[in-house]
């Protein structure tokens, strides 16, 4: 149901930590233009955490406003206790998302049949898909491929977000039927995990080159191991500067200093460091030099049109051929 390259959206935000709403709708348009196949709001990278359920609930209303039905809208939720999320599900079903990514329950460390039931009450009240998410670096538990497979064959779940390895997303693909879509949650091993079947990623380095990152999802669906790889190696650097700290902590300097957004970020969280502004201004410069999106678009595919806003200009400039041609937009089946 979900394929292709979706971002995990950054949260704008002022020095003070209050949300910047101009930079939502620059962000917003940006991905509009550049081939990106779906937005997620309120993950991760979202600063989720931190934001207050009025906040989401508006970062939302602005995005379906803006995108309408052009790509797909994504809703990052979860909980530690299974109640509370249930409560969330209901809530955030009937907010006009495509799908819920809900991730694993962090810090009580459930057993996999607690695992199973927490997301089989979810699905229960869920109205829309919903997309699974795992990442035992964040949570502390593990969300193993035999429970996944159960749950594969409740009708709300349809998908998994897996950034434990490479090697799980492929013990995934062995494990349930085709049509439950596995999205990496890794960029660095995400051309490898759809060389072999994953759907698409959910990615962080998309809120950068989300046009590259959109020609790498195509040249991976369409089995161009050459073309992939030439794009992905061209990005190597920025993969990794990404989580030189925390994520968003790089990613989020990183807009600010392409001039996309301000430099807010909310405690916790702090500022990048200088020692590591110095890595991804680097990781920037050497994509500015090896341009990745140089690489031959499907046949068929269509000429992109003069990207009107601010933000498409400055990501032109990372991404030169921005305006040559790029890959059909994927879109919910």
């Amino acid at each position: 149901m979900f394929s292709g390259s979706l971002v995990a959206l950054v949260t704008p935000m002022h020095p003070d930590g209050s949300i910047d709403w101009a930079a939502w709708d620059r962000l917003l348009e940006l991905h509009l233009e550049a081939g990106t196949a779906g937005i997620v709001v309120g993950g991760t990278t979202g600063e989720a955490a931190t934001l207050t359920e009025p906040e989401l609930l508006a970062l939302l209303e602005h995005a379906r406003r803006r995108v309408k039905t052009r790509l797909a809208l994504i809703v990052g939720t979860g909980g530690s206790s299974t109640a509370t999320a249930v409560e969330r599900v209901r809530r955030l079903s009937a907010t006009g998302v495509d799908a819920l990514l809900i991730v694993t329950p962090p810090y009580n460390r459930p057993t996999q049949e607690g695992l199973y039931r927490h997301f089989e009450a979810a699905a229960a009240a869920a109205t829309v898909p919903i997309v699974l998410y795992n990442v035992p670096s964040r949570t502390g538990v593990d969300l193993l491929p035999a429970t996944v497979a159960r749950l594969a064959r409740l009708p709300r779940i349809v998908g998994i977000k897996e950034a434990a390895s490479l090697e799980r997303a492929r013990e995934l693909l062995e494990v349930t039927e085709d049509a439950f879509a596995v999205l990496s949650g890794d960029d660095p091993s995400a051309a490898e995990a759809m060389l072999s079947g994953a759907r698409g990623v959910i990615s962080v380095t998309a809120n950068l080159v989300p046009h590259a990152m959109a020609q790498l999802c195509a040249a991976a669906a369409r089995g161009d191991r050459v073309a992939a790889a030439r794009i992905n190696g061209a990005l190597a650097t920025l993969h990794a500067a990404l989580f030189v700290e925390s994520n968003p902590i790089p990613v989020k300097w990183a807009l600010a200093e392409l001039g996309l957004m301000g430099c807010g970020i909310r405690l916790p969280l702090t500022p990048l460091s200088e020692p590591s502004q110095s890595t991804v201004r680097a990781a920037l410069e050497s994509v500015r030099r090896h341009s990745p999106t140089s690489v031959p678009a499907p046949a068929g595919a269509q000429p992109a049109v003069e990207p009107p806003g601010r933000g498409a200009r400055v990501i032109e400039q990372l991404e030169p051929s921005l305006h040559g041609t790029k890959p059909a937009r994927a879109r919910l089946a």
